[in-house]
C-alpha cells in the first residue's frame, strides 16, 4: 500500500534517534505503539458496526419478506375460500308450492298445445361500406405492397 521497504525503515529509525536521542526514544516508540493500538480498536470498532448494521438491514429486509409472503399467503386462502364459493352457489331456490310439486292424485292434467313456430323475417340488408379510395400518399396497389 505505501510501498515502504527495509533501506526507507532503515532511514526513518537513523533519523528519528538523532533527533529524539537514545533516552527519549523508548518513550517515543511505546506512545506511538499505544497510538496505533488505539487506531486498530477503533477500526475494528467501526468495522464490526458496520457489519451489526448490515446484518441488522439483512434481518430486517428478511422479515419484511417474510411478512409479505404471510400476507400473500392470506390472501391466496381468501381467494380460494371466494372462487369455491362461488363454485358452491347454486340459482335461487324457488319456494315449493304445490303447483310445482306435480300434479296430485286428485287432479287432471291437461295436454298443453305445440307452441306456434315464430314467425319467419325477412333477412337485414347489409350496410353499404363505401369503397376505399387511395389518398394522395399511398398510390401503391395491393400487388406492389
Amino acid at each position: 500500500m505505501f510501498d515502504i521497504g527495509f533501506p526507507e525503515l532503515l532511514l526513518v529509525s537513523v533519523i528519528t534517534l538523532l533527533v529524539l536521542g537514545p533516552e527519549r526514544l523508548p518513550e517515543a516508540l511505546r506512545s506511538l505503539g499505544l497510538w496505533l493500538g488505539r487506531a486498530r480498536r477503533s477500526f475494528t470498532r467501526v468495522k464490526t458496526e458496520i457489519e451489526r448494521e448490515i446484518g441488522m438491514d439483512e434481518v430486517r429486509r428478511q422479515l419484511h419478506n417474510e411478512a409479505i409472503m404471510e400476507q400473500m399467503k392470506e390472501i391466496q386462502q381468501d381467494v380460494d375460500a371466494f372462487s369455491q364459493d362461488i363454485r358452491g352457489v347454486s340459482p335461487p331456490a324457488s319456494p315449493a308450492s304445490p303447483a310445482s310439486q306435480g300434479p296430485s292424485a286428485d287432479e287432471t292434467v291437461e295436454p298443453v298445445a305445440p307452441a306456434e313456430p315464430a314467425p319467419e323475417l325477412p333477412p337485414e340488408p347489409a350496410p353499404e361500406i363505401p369503397p376505399e379510395t387511395p389518398g394522395p400518399a399511398s398510390t401503391a396497389t395491393a400487388d406492389e405492397r
